[in-house]
């Protein structure tokens, strides 16, 4: 018998992503000024590969091509871009969005947690019996 329904598994993975952006947001909001620090963001394609159990693999139709490979990071779906520079010191952090990802991971988190409280809710509505 399955207690939680995949609703539940899959508020939980969303929770889960948006820790890791919450988290990647601070650490580049926190080395605006850091030289030569690069701006991190969480990839939402890898997270769902992660989660899902599956090697999502591309197709090359030429050795010539290149391999869709991504490096390993601590956090899971973690990229970052080497090639940008939105500072003279060679940091790539623009702060006005990173504010605006903030704002819009905590929209993001609040309407998941009002959802899964709502789960939680229902199931303890059910265990009393309707009362």
């Amino acid at each position: 018998m399955k207690l939680f329904s995949n609703t539940v598994s899959t508020l939980e993975h969303a929770l889960n992503y948006s820790s890791a952006k919450q988290k990647v947001i601070s650490q580049n909001i926190a080395n605006v000024d850091t030289p030569n620090y690069k701006a991190k963001d969480v990839s939402f394609k890898a997270v769902f590969q992660d989660v899902m159990g599956k090697s999502f693999q591309a197709n090359r139709s030429d050795a010539r091509h290149y391999e869709f490979s991504s490096k390993a990071s601590r956090l899971p779906g973690v990229v970052t871009n080497p090639n940008v520079n939105y500072n003279e010191n060679g940091n790539s952090v623009d702060l006005d969005k990173e504010m605006a990802d903030l704002a819009t991971n905590q929209i993001y988190y609040n309407a998941l947690t009002e959802r899964i409280n709502g789960k939680f809710n229902s199931l303890q509505t059910v265990i009393r019996g309707g009362k």
